[in-house]
């Protein structure tokens, strides 16, 4: 006996590309893709994509995350400068995407007026009058 499963795939097996879009509704072009996927892979798996390479090793960030820990208010050149001086890594724009990678989204405090209860006093009154 056999399943629905197998007599379907008996009757791909000698079709052509063309005849096999037609008789499942789908594009020429996913059944091409499909079939050299499946020649050159054996399966029509997604593959996992690329990992880049990290020019930093281990060590590095390690001292990059200490250098950051130890003065937080640096900016990413002078990070870079600090670890090149000490370690000898030829880093630019790494400090900045390392720093991401390890959750450190330094930005600056943005700067609130000093609100006393004198200044709070008048803010309330000059609302009060200004009101529509």
């Amino acid at each position: 006996m056999q399943t629905a499963s197998t007599n379907s795939f008996e009757r791909l097996c000698n079709k052509s590309i063309r005849g096999i879009s037609l008789l499942l509704n789908i594009p020429r072009s996913t059944v091409s893709g499909n079939m050299t996927k499946w020649k050159q892979l054996g399966t029509i798996a997604t593959q996992p994509q690329s990992v880049r390479i990290h020019k930093m090793a281990e060590r590095g960030q390690l001292m990059l995350k200490r250098t950051v820990h130890r003065s937080c208010q640096l900016h990413a050149e002078s990070i870079a400068k600090d670890i090149q001086i000490s370690c000898g890594l030829q880093i630019s724009t790494t400090v900045r995407r390392e720093l991401h990678g390890m959750d450190f989204h330094g930005q600056a405090a943005a700067t609130k007026p000093h609100i006393t209860k004198c200044n709070a006093k008048h803010w309330i009154q000059w609302r009060k009058a200004h009101r529509h």
